[in-house]
């Protein structure tokens, strides 16, 4: 084994020295780069991409790349983790990402470099030892101690603009690690593996055969931060608890356990019960129910003084050999969402260090199930709310056809959009389309008081502008009464300021009605509608004709004493009326938006002779079709056509 460089001169040889010149394709093929946002989810993207490249170099068979295993791919991924969470959190910015394989030459065996660069060289980079995290603290990473642990070099270097901190993981020789035969030749078996097509990545992350406690104390300790990181990314994009416990199981089994079992408490506040036993896993698929069937008869029992740490439990299985079964409750929150419990066989008790390990998985898995729960309670609310917003169905108007699009942005959401379609007073019928200024509660709230005060309105007998001022007076009113309770309770908390206040509560508007005209008389209706700060609607003729429909007049709810005018028109048969939210003509492609130069005029104009369903289902097409994400804003859309 070559001598190990000194920092100087690998900074040199890493960074100045120009690879030589028959090494040009070799470099291309061996060096990876990325750029990664400044943000949390950096670190979880940086070990994928690490990971990733060394699978992409094994199956390209580089020279070196048949020393790359699993020890050298946890090693990698903890390092990078905590580089990168220096990074984002120290200096804030945008992350350059260099991951590279030395080839081996003379006595080196070869490395692979690892390269983090931020773009703030005046911040200093985090050493200190981290400290026992709080529950809800912010994760600072472990400082370059445990950079300085695990490579074989490493080192700081500054450049204009620009700071870069390198590690260097040696390459073990051929039997040090894994695909060796023990006797220091490497098994070609593995390669005629690759050779088969497949994937680095899948034999990199293989969990690791452990025969012994020693194996699995050496493993916790190399790989336990990266085995927890990524453990925490996967369970944290769940938001189903029968999930989250199905995925801890398989993370658990094999590689900690033999078999594992999760029961979840009944949530808060709902019906009393039992714990379930929401799943079971074991490393051997036919003792699955077997083992269920043990533990349904007898579920553990953890004293109240367990609070997360581990209580050794009766082995379950009497046909199988005896082994060590801990059980720990799930704490999030402070209060318990149910029991993981897990066995190893020809265990008398599990090591220190495996018990330590599960203990923080336990962690994560309960915090994960408490998010799950608590999002699964927003939703529900959210979408009670949303159906006591919005109107159970819409009028049908004798004469004129209509047809609905309403899509809020985020599922499960109540919108700041809202729409109704409803009979006034002395024949005649209403229809509403507003978008409220915020979204979620604050929005929900207004939406809650302006649709019934539009009905109201509209069935007291008020014409189309009058509706208008008065729920604009109403608004200004309701505004100025929770301005000044907002105002009472920060006197009443000593002068100090709340942490949030009121929004603003106004709102565009598009209201109008119809008059169904006999057919004696030409059919169609009489339509006589305002705008208040609301996409214009349009007006599409049978020959394809599109003009405005009315003015724009100031938002509901900004200006206190606001007079508001209508205008009357004749729909008639075959005419169409569309009416949107800024969820259609603000819908966004880069910097362009979805009306500019009169986008929504010319997709409608398109649609001439197609019924009020077909011209609705066209529009909201056009709109998906115009980004390549779908929409982030509610869309709501509504046509008339007069038959």
């Amino acid at each position: 084994m070559g001598s190990i460089p000194t920092q100087r001169e690998s900074v040199n040889r890493l960074l100045n020295s120009p690879a030589p010149p028959d090494a040009t394709e070799y470099g291309a093929r061996s060096c990876a780069r990325t750029s990664l946002p400044g943000n949390p989810l950096a670190p979880s993207a940086a070990r994928r991409f690490v990971r990733a490249a060394l699978a992409d170099w094994t199956d390209q068979d580089l020279p070196g790349a048949t020393r790359l295993g699993d020890r050298l791919a946890d090693d990698a991924a903890i390092l990078v983790n905590e580089l990168v969470t220096n990074a984002v959190v120290h200096a804030g910015t945008t992350v350059e990402l260099v991951c590279r394989l030395e080839q081996p030459a003379g006595g080196d065996l070869g490395g692979v470099v690892l390269e983090v660069s931020d773009h703030h060289p005046a911040r200093a980079v985090h050493n200190e030892p981290r400290a026992p995290r709080e529950p809800g603290a912010p994760e600072y990473g472990r400082g370059l101690h445990l950079v300085a642990a695990l490579s074989e070099s490493w080192g700081i270097t500054y450049r204009t603009g620009m700071k870069t901190v390198w590690a260097r993981l040696e390459l073990v020789a051929d039997g040090e690690g894994d695909g060796g035969d023990g006797d220091g030749h490497y098994d070609p078996g593995s390669d005629a593996r690759l050779q088969r097509g497949l994937r680095a990545a899948e034999i990199l992350t293989n969990a690791p055969r452990r025969t012994s406690s020693e194996h699995d104390r050496d493993w916790v300790n190399r790989g336990a931060l990266s085995f927890l990181a990524e453990a925490s990314d996967l369970l944290a994009g769940q938001f189903d608890e029968d999930m989250i416990a199905a995925l801890a199981g398989q993370l658990l089994v094999p590689r900690l356990a033999d078999w594992c079992a999760i029961w979840l408490d009944p949530e808060a506040g709902g019906p009393l019960g039992s714990p379930r036993l929401a799943r079971v896993w074991h490393a051997r698929e036919s003792g699955i129910e077997e083992l269920r069937a043990a533990l349904e008869k007898e579920p553990p029992r953890l004293p109240e003084s367990a609070r997360g740490g581990p209580v050794p439990m009766p082995w379950p299985c009497p046909d199988e050999d005896d082994g060590a079964a801990l059980a720990y409750r799930m704490v999030a929150g402070g209060r318990s969402v149910g029991v993981l419990m897990l066995g190893r066989g020809g265990l008398m008790r599990l090591p220190d260090e495996v018990t330590g390990l599960v203990e923080d998985f336990v962690r994560r898995v309960a915090l994960a199930i408490g998010a799950a729960r608590q999002y699964t309670r927003q939703v529900t609310i959210s979408r009670v709310l949303q159906r006591g917003l919005l109107p159970a169905g819409v009028a049908e108007i004798p004469g004129v056809d209509s047809a609905l699009v309403y899509q809020p942005s985020g599922e499960g959401v109540a919108g700041g959009d809202f729409y109704d379609l409803f009979p006034g007073a002395d024949g005649r019928w209403c229809f509403a389309l507003g978008d409220v200024q915020g979204s979620g509660p604050e929005a929900a709230v207004v939406t809650g008081l302006v649709r019934p005060w539009l009905r109201l309105l509209a069935r007291e007998g008020y014409a189309v502008h009058d509706v208008l001022d008065r729920l604009n007076k109403l608004l200004v009113d309701d505004g100025v009464e929770a301005a000044e309770a907002a105002a009472r309770m920060v006197a009443t908390a000593g002068g100090h300021e709340m942490p949030e206040g009121p929004q603003a509560r106004f709102l565009s508007l598009l209201y109008g009605e119809l008059v169904p005209v006999p057919e004696d008389q030409g059919g169609g209706a009489r339509c006589t509608l305002a705008s208040a700060g609301h996409p214009l609607p349009l007006l599409l003729s049978p020959d394809g004709a599109v003009r405005a429909a009315a003015v724009p007049q100031v938002l509901i709810g900004v200006v206190e004493g606001a007079a508001y005018e209508s205008e009357s028109f004749r729909l008639m048969p075959g005419d169409s009326l569309l009416c949107v939210t800024d969820g259609v003509t603000e819908r966004r492609s880069g910097s362009r938006m979805f009306d500019d130069e009169d986008g929504l005029a010319t997709a409608l104009a398109q649609c001439a002779g197609l019924p009020a369903s077909g011209i609705a289902e066209r529009i909201k097409r056009a709109v998906y079709a115009f980004g390549a994400k779908p929409p982030e804003d509610d869309l709501a859309l509504l046509v008339l056509q007069a038959r």
